[in-house]
């Protein structure tokens, strides 16, 4: 049975999507029910007029889809673009286009059909700008106040010198400094300072000429002369012998140095950035870290806070943590139950994100594809009791609890703050007066 024109009309009407037609001239022929709700227009507004003066969308001009499917013969789907709607704003849509023919097999025209893909672009922004910088997850304030502070030294060949525990993510903070640095094109060497004994250390990190030792064979350039130009990521520099760091603070102070059994002095440009997990203070008190080499590395701070003091990164980790899995074990689990969420909240994480990760892939190798982690997978330390902190102390269970309490609101509602208070049944101003209250907004 064929259908009528009128039929075929009351389908394409009935549809979520935005429908119009032109004829080869370009020029709207028909505009259903769906594009007069999504674009604000009615059709009699629009019929015979060119598309592009309607919807003065870029691709209109440089990159027309319907020119593109009327060249090419194939269709186009799922193209990306930006309409501009009655309101005049620019909103993001996907759309499909297609050749019309006649009886003849002749093409007449182009069929569009299009959505509106505005709340999905925030939802990405969202969870793009408020979880993610340079692929270090976070979105508590002292996170944000990091990520802020590598914006502001991006222009900045200054040393930086990185604290924090151990599993705290020094290395993703350095990667970060460097990617947003002008050295961001050149050698980014790193060493960990603590692996190598001293005479090794001394060749690593400025080379050594042949027969300088037993084992030297052959010249040898080392990491500073490898890095010239660009920047040297040095870990657990706090752990590096003493006669190393008298040879480091040269380097610091002047740009030289010479290789190990050599008299040639070598002049090198490279930015350094160091991090350590020791307590600095006790260090440079009992001598095992000079004064003066600190205050040359330690030009432009930061400390990164210990996950137990950031509770609110803690959901975003999870998912991250999760996705990386999924890929690497080729199996989904896609989330952990509220009863998991809140034993890793409430747990003190000594060893910091990475324990949280060594955790989360002992409960994803446990737990079968398409189902959640429940408390039974995880392993025993994390469902052993959990040691809260006496009523009476400066932070005590009450100020946990609700602290806890808003952070699982606010995530449920994707920080929609309005939502937010609307659930717990106060005003937006009070739920304002709380987050600052509780340090999880500035």
């Amino acid at each position: 049975m064929t259908l009528s024109g009128n039929i075929k009309d009351l389908i394409i009407d009935s549809i979520g999507e935005g429908v119009f037609t032109v004829d080869k001239n370009f020029r709207i022929n028909f505009f259903n029910k769906g594009a007069e709700r999504l674009t604000g227009f009615k059709a009699e507004e629009v019929l015979g007029k060119f598309c592009k003066h309607i919807f003065q969308s870029d691709s209109c001009f440089d990159n027309c889809p319907i020119s593109q499917v009327l060249r090419s013969g194939k269709n186009l789907y799922d193209f990306e673009t930006y309409y501009s709607f009655i309101n005049e704003s620019k909103t993001p849509i996907r759309l499909n286009a297609s050749v019309l023919y006649n009886e003849k097999n002749e093409p007449t025209g182009g069929i569009v059909s299009f959505r509106d893909v505005s709340e999905l672009y925030a939802l990405k922004r969202n969870l793009s700008d408020t979880t993610k910088y340079q692929g270090i997850i976070g979105r508590s304030k002292q996170m944000n106040e990091i990520f802020d502070l590598i914006e502001e030294i991006s222009d900045s060949n200054a040393p930086v010198f990185i604290q924090g525990e151990s599993g705290t993510g020094k290395e993703l903070i350095a990667n970060a400094i460097q990617k947003r640095s002008p050295r961001s094109s050149k050698p980014f060497i790193k060493i960990n300072c603590s692996v190598f004994p001293e005479n090794l250390l001394g060749s690593e990190l400025f080379g050594h000429a042949k027969g300088a030792f037993t084992d030297a064979i052959n010249n040898r350039a080392g990491r500073f002369e490898i890095a010239d130009g660009g920047t040297i990521f040095l870990d657990e520099v706090a752990e590096m012998p003493l006669q190393m760091q008298v040879q480091l603070l040269r380097v610091l102070q002047e740009g030289t140095f010479e290789r190990i059994g050599e008299s040639i002095t070598r002049k090198v440009d490279v930015r350094v950035i160091a991090a350590t997990n020791v307590n600095i203070s006790k260090a440079l008190k009992d001598g095992s870290f000079r004064e003066d080499l600190f205050y040359r590395l330690n030009v432009i701070p930061i400390e990164i806070p210990p996950l137990r003091e950031r509770p609110e990164d803690i959901v975003p980790l999870v998912h991250h943590i999760l996705q990386k899995f999924s890929i690497t074990y080729q199996k989904s689990v896609p989330d952990v139950s509220d009863a998991v969420l809140d034993l890793l909240i409430n747990y003190d994480w000594p060893g910091n994100i990475r324990e949280l990760e060594n955790v989360l892939e002992y409960a994803f190798v446990k737990t079968p594809s398409g189902e959640v982690i429940v408390e039974s997978k995880l392993p025993p330390k994390i469902i052993s009791p959990i040691k809260k902190k006496p009523a009476g102390t400066e932070k005590g269970t009450f100020y946990n609890e609700e602290r806890l309490r808003l952070i699982h609101i606010l995530e449920e509602n994707r920080w929609n703050q309005t939502k937010s208070a609307e659930v717990l049944g106060i005003g937006r101003t009070t739920l304002w007066r709380k987050l600052k209250k509780y340090g999880l907004i500035d």
